[in-house]
């Protein structure tokens, strides 16, 4: 009788150490959840090894992480609109950032906007003087104009960093001039080439990653920036020119050469245009190269 009651005590000890210790255990595994740092492996697009463009320091992105179960809101999600700077090596917050328990999708954006507006319709424009460079922690129009974004759903609390692969939302149109068979001389240097009758603004769905034009402005003229080698490049939004009216200019010596055409600028697409070079102003020539996706 003794050695029953003897097991009875010593069985219901064991019992409460067990569930002790699993208790224990559960407020651990949530105080590490929430003890672990948020970090970003952040991506350019079309970056690879031999590319000479990349992120820089000082850059920003802007950051939201949300519920997966929840819609992406300007506020109330666990990062909401957060500035992550690099410095040339990683990417941080200006203050620490750490998981929750659950499943998250991380959204991302460049460059930054210290107040969003909205997350569905957010509006965004394009610079029209793109030849402009940038000044300290001011982009250049080019770079200020080219939206990026990255979106990575499903993640949790980890010790690797979550990947951050962005793209283009806008669309790119890249003018290289090309000397024709009756141009005497040799093409100088410097030129100005502009892109005319596109409508410069857009909104921006940050939980899709989606630009839509917004047609309801003016068609304004974009002056592009030099590459060098006689290039030159423009950011445009993504729009159709359906019928044919003055697209590309370029004013060299004094004298304008201007062609008149349709157009569809294409999001996240790289529009390689040609442009023959004549004695006569009025035979300037196109030819339409190819289209390169995540150009870099």
């Amino acid at each position: 009788m003794k050695h029953f009651i003897k097991s009875i005590i010593c069985s219901t000890f064991v019992a409460g150490l067990v569930v002790a210790c699993s208790t224990n255990e559960e407020a651990d595994a949530t105080h590490d959840t929430k003890s672990t740092p948020m970090t970003f492996l952040i991506t350019y697009p079309g970056q690879t090894r031999v590319s000479d463009k990349a992120f820089e320091a000082g850059d920003k992105v802007g950051l939201f992480v949300a519920d997966e179960t929840l819609p992406l809101e300007i506020g109330g999600n666990l990062v909401n609109n957060e500035a992550l700077t690099f410095d040339g090596n990683n990417w941080a917050a200006r203050r620490p950032l750490y998981w929750n328990d659950g499943t998250y999708n991380a959204y991302a954006y460049y460059p930054y906007l210290s107040s969003v507006a909205s997350i569905s319709d957010q509006p965004v424009t394009v610079a029209t003087d793109q030849s402009t460079a940038g000044s300290g922690e001011t982009l250049g129009g080019y770079e200020a104009s080219d939206f990026l974004y990255a979106r990575t759903l499903g993640v949790k609390a980890s010790g690797s960093p979550v990947n951050l692969t962005f793209n283009h939302l806008m669309s790119k149109v890249r003018i290289r001039l090309v000397k024709g068979e009756d141009y005497e001389g040799e093409l100088p240097d410097e030129a100005e080439v502009y892109v005319h009758n596109t409508y410069t603004q857009a909104t921006v769905d940050l939980s899709a990653g989606v630009a839509t034009v917004n047609g309801r402005g003016s068609r304004a003229t974009i002056t592009a920036r030099a590459d060098g080698d006689h290039t030159y490049s423009a950011i445009v939004v993504p729009q159709r020119l359906a019928n044919r009216m003055p697209l590309v200019e370029v004013v060299m010596k004094g004298v304008s050469y201007l062609y008149e055409s349709t157009f569809l600028f294409k999001a996240g697409v790289q529009h390689t245009v040609n442009l023959i070079i004549s004695d006569n102003p009025e035979q300037v020539k196109i030819e339409i190269g190819g289209e390169v996706q995540d150009w870099n």
